[in-house]
């Protein structure tokens, strides 16, 4: 009969820890969301104009949107910044290679496809293009993007810390440039617009009749459908998580861990470093790629100038702000930073101004502001707002003294 050792119960232990705490902030973010959802599409309706001009100015349901976009994202690079402790300041390329793959399937912009191929798609009909369902798009996307992900990282395996930097800086700066000039595949400048109408399920009918009553259930979500566009991104943002949180408590995620710990111990203990890597690019890309879809259905277009490099740095922030390696932690500081570049920042400049009658251009020193807040960061709580176990651990450890590094050395 087998018997359970101190360690296995330790492990055991360790492990009903970690889901009961990962069950306790799913839980939260469900709430959250139902609660967003109902307040944006009952509650505020029903306001009065005091009230509509103060959540239209300080939380409008566009940033809050947009905020799950970033969300997304930042989850994607955890995995690779966070979990395998690969330094990527290119993501912003699979970002904008999501959001091309859905200007080039859910459009007219394929002139060439006439009569337009259509599958599932809330699209006008008799137009030219392909007009895919969006779910579909997104799949397409992401394993596009994984793709991508994979030829991206596979030149990059032998380098480390500033040179692995400096590669990935330079694909994600390749990438828009690539998209801007290539009128004839991705229009320029002009981008890709509109975007097809998103209609929620991919399959099956478009309203549900009890009696004489008509419930509608996939109707066409056009621009400023912002409630129930927010349900279809949290749902992106759920599985973004969920993925996130089961990968980690696996064989793989565990192995991600242990090259960022130490690369060396790692090879030896019989982890494929390249296939293990790889993998991290991979993951992080498929997230990456939903959230260009996602971002393009929000905006209704695709542009190149908005695929720039400080993206890619405001993600790495939200990282680090909210805890590197901590999903989480991540989904928190993702959100927050989201809402102060977009809506908090110039809020506060706009009424900061009224009240004491200055001229000052808060938005334009918001980069200032969050390099201030990372260096403070970096001084005082280096591990995040809400940190990883074992990064506060490691953080947080006492320095040995000389006398205890030589003890440990004899010993």
């Amino acid at each position: 009969m087998a018997t359970s050792t101190p360690d296995t119960l330790e492990k055991g232990s360790k492990g009903d820890v970690t889901s009961s705490h990962n069950r306790r902030w799913a839980l939260g973010f469900l709430i959250a969301a139902i609660i967003t959802y109902l307040f944006y599409a009952f509650v505020v309706p029903n306001l009065g104009a005091a009230g509509k001009t103060f959540v239209s100015t300080w939380i409008p349901a566009v940033a809050t949107n947009e905020a799950l976009v970033w969300v997304i994202c930042a989850v994607g690079l955890n995995i690779v910044v966070g979990y395998a402790g690969l330094l990527d300041l290119g993501f912003v390329a699979f970002w904008a290679i999501g959001g091309y793959t859905a200007g080039w399937i859910m459009s007219t912009f394929i002139q060439a496809v006439n009569p337009g191929f259509y599958l599932a798609s809330a699209a006008y009909p008799d137009q030219p293009g392909i007009h895919l369902n969006w779910w579909l798009v997104l799949i397409i996307a992401a394993c596009l993007c994984a793709f991508a992900g994979v030829l991206i990282g596979a030149p990059t395996l032998r380098l480390k810390s500033d040179y692995l930097a400096l590669v990935t800086l330079a694909f994600g700066e390749i990438i828009p440039q690539v998209f801007l000039n290539a009128d004839k595949f991705t229009n320029g400048a002009r981008g890709i617009a509109p975007l097809d109408n998103v209609s929620p399920l991919p399959f099956g009918p478009s309203a549900i009749s009890i009696g004489d009553v008509k419930i509608p259930i996939s109707q066409p979500l056009g621009p400023f459908d912002t409630s129930a566009k927010f349900l279809l991104f949290a749902i992106v943002a759920a599985f973004a998580i969920f993925v996130s949180l089961r990968i980690r408590e696996g064989r793989l995620g565990r192995a991600w861990l242990a090259i960022r710990e130490d690369e060396l111990a790692a090879s030896m203990m019989g982890v494929p470093l390249m296939r293990t890597k790889l993998a991290a690019y991979a993951v992080g890309a498929f997230m990456g790629g939903m959230g260009g879809v996602v971002y393009a259905i929000h905006t209704n277009s695709v542009f190149p100038d908005r695929f720039t490099f400080s993206i890619s740095i405001l993600l790495l922030a939200m990282i680090v702000l909210g805890g590197m390696g901590n999903v989480w932690g991540v989904m928190i500081g993702a959100l927050g930073l989201a809402w102060f570049n977009s809506t908090g920042l110039p809020q506060f400049g706009f009424w900061f101004n009224g009240q004491f009658g200055t001229a000052i251009n808060f938005p334009s020193y918001s980069f200032l502001i969050l390099g201030a807040i990372l260096v403070l960061m970096m001084l005082f709580r280096r591990e995040g707002l809400f940190p990883e176990t074992r990064t506060r651990q490691i953080l947080r450890e006492a320095e040995r003294s000389d006398a205890e590094e030589l003890d440990g050395g004899e010993a």
